[in-house]
């Protein structure tokens, strides 16, 4: 059963001002999330806006929003076959456990100026 959904859309031009303080970046992007992102080169801040994005729309598909999360413990990555997937740790699962959520579906675009993601929890 679906227990929340959420969508959210970010722009890249933000993103990409953001990769200019190596803080910023720290502050809201899992080490995994950022290692992963370099290897992409040029669409590196696509990358990157995509999995903020994919925080926010987690917040909205909670129905709380983001209060109390750390935002570098939503860690977005991509699985062998290039999959999104969103993986939660410390403060960003116990809301997560709190509805009783066991799944997460993922999706990420990007198109020119947006990146956008989807987000659906569901429970048994």
């Amino acid at each position: 059963m679906i227990v929340g959904f959420g969508i959210d859309a970010v722009d890249i031009r933000r993103i990409r001002r953001w990769m200019e303080d190596e803080g910023l970046l720290a502050r809201f992007f899992h080490p995994q999330e950022l290692e992963e992102t370099k290897s992409r080169g040029l669409t590196a801040a696509y990358s990157l806006a995509a999995r903020f994005a994919a925080k926010e729309a987690y917040g909205k598909a909670l129905g709380t929003g983001l209060k109390g999360i750390t935002l570098k413990n939503i860690v977005v990555t991509n699985n062998p076959n290039g999959k999104p997937e969103l993986t939660l740790v410390g403060d960003a699962a116990v809301p997560f456990q709190r509805i009783g959520a066991c799944r997460i579906h993922l999706s990420l675009t990007h198109e020119n100026t947006t990146a956008i993601a989807a987000v659906i929890l569901e429970s048994e």
